[in-house]
């Protein structure tokens, strides 16, 4: 009873056990298949919507408009459903902080990106190439059928470094956005957890996309800029050499199409002293990237695991930030009274 009276009044405490609890359910359970998931959700919207625009809609323009209202109807629909959920849970305190819990961790990608360089990384180190190649395209858009050892290992360290700002830190960042107002902070970051699956489902320049996916594509993009340059600016000081870091990062980065996955993969790559880039196959129609960093060490699964292991320490400092701005004498009250 003290404990659900010392949450219900606290809303500095109630900010520091969420995202406590969110952190952990991340690190320890991930997105277990099968279970009920926000983005499994979006996907569906997504892929309903996308079916009837390209049956109903067919000139570039009456498809851009789609795409708007799509990007708008669900990216502000996904964070005033999440507000209006956490809202009633929060009839009760404890329903309220296991509710915003589950959803907050839900934004995270944490496990399931060390689980998808695992999946791939364990059938590589005992040979089995094919198998390597088949669970990796479980988790890219390039063809993977014909890649050799070193071309799979770029595979997934360039998914891997991709992916740590818009899957780990970009949501961690909209939280901590919307710190300082009661229950907004989850709302964000599924606001952001739904653009960003937008742009990984519909954002391609390519057809049947380049206008319906048209405007998630920028959004993300948008949404993506300030989190990216700060994961950048973390990684470079994590690195010990951040003039080297940013130097490497301003060279190569801006040569990427994208404002972002480039700034993040180069980061990774400045810091670990691989190179990552290079030419892709896309049904059979390779498409080449920039080169990013310098091939001073080979990619391997140890390098690969280090930038995990640089992800991890990125989301540790946030999450210590974080607690600092909702308030470091909420947690110790919190400590004492249980």
């Amino acid at each position: 009873m003290v404990i659900s009276h010392w949450l219900l009044v606290n809303d500095s405490g109630q900010r520091i056990v969420v995202l406590i609890i969110a952190a952990i359910l991340d690190y320890f359970i991930g997105d277990p298949w099968g279970w009920p998931h926000p983005v499994r959700v979006m996907g569906w919207v997504i892929s309903c919507f996308s079916k009837f625009a390209f049956i109903h809609f067919h000139r570039p323009l009456t498809q851009r408009w789609a795409g708007i209202g799509l990007g708008i109807g669900l990216v502000g629909g996904s964070g005033l459903l999440g507000w209006l959920i956490i809202r009633s849970a929060w009839l009760h305190p404890l329903l309220g902080i296991t509710v915003e819990s589950i959803l907050l961790a839900s934004c995270f990608a944490g496990r399931s990106l060390r689980a998808a360089a695992e999946a791939v990384l364990q059938p590589l180190i005992v040979g089995n190439l094919s198998q390597a190649s088949s669970s990796l395209s479980l988790y890219v858009g390039r063809d993977t059928e014909n890649l050799s050892e070193s071309e799979i290992l770029r595979a997934i360290l360039e998914t891997v470094t991709e992916n740590a700002t818009d899957g780990v830190m970009a949501p961690l960042f909209y939280y901590v956005a919307g710190v300082f107002v009661p229950t907004i902070g989850v709302p964000l970051a599924l606001a952001y957890k739904a653009a960003s699956t937008l742009d990984s489902m519909v954002g391609y320049r390519e057809a049947p996309y380049t206008d319906l996916g048209w405007f998630s594509a920028r959004l993300e993009d948008k949404l993506t800029w300030l989190p990216c340059r700060l994961t950048v600016i973390t990684l470079a000081l994590l690195s010990g050499k951040p003039q080297h870091v940013w130097r490497i990062c301003c060279r190569d980065a801006i040569k990427d199409p994208s404002p972002n996955s480039g700034w993040s993969e180069c980061a990774y790559a400045a810091v670990l002293g691989v190179q990552l880039g290079g030419t892709n196959w896309y049904r059979g129609v390779a498409k080449h990237k920039p080169l990013l960093g310098d091939p001073i060490n080979p990619i391997t699964p140890a390098r690969i695991q280090q930038a995990l292991q640089l992800t991890r320490y990125c989301f540790l400092i946030w999450l210590g930030v974080a607690l600092a701005l909702s308030g470091g004498s909420s947690l110790i009250a919190f400590l004492l009274v249980i």
